[in-house]
């Protein structure tokens, strides 16, 4: 069994209505499953971080996050991936 790949994603912008169904459609739609996930609106500014499971998407990570990237653009936020295994080299000793 292959082992569970993992990655981060951010976002941060403007609070409105359906960022959160948004970005969770286009994950649900690429097989990605959400791990875990954190959320707060400070002064009106959004901010979430979400942990998601990469092992078997229905698309490339470079597609997945153009797709995610594209859709920041729409809702007017930043919304990026980054590969879980940065973090942790960042925190290897």
């Amino acid at each position: 069994m292959d082992k569970q790949k993992k990655a981060v994603v951010t976002v941060l912008g403007f609070d409105r209505k359906g960022i959160i169904a948004q970005v969770s459609r286009v994950l649900y739609e690429s097989d990605v499953n959400i791990l875990d996930i954190s959320q707060t609106i400070v002064s009106g500014l959004f901010n979430m971080v979400m942990l998601v499971d990469i092992t078997s998407p229905s698309c490339g990570f470079e597609e997945l996050a153009h797709e995610l990237d594209s859709l920041g653009e729409r809702l007017g936020v930043q919304i990026r991936i980054q590969r879980h295994e940065i973090f942790e080299a960042m925190y290897q000793v």
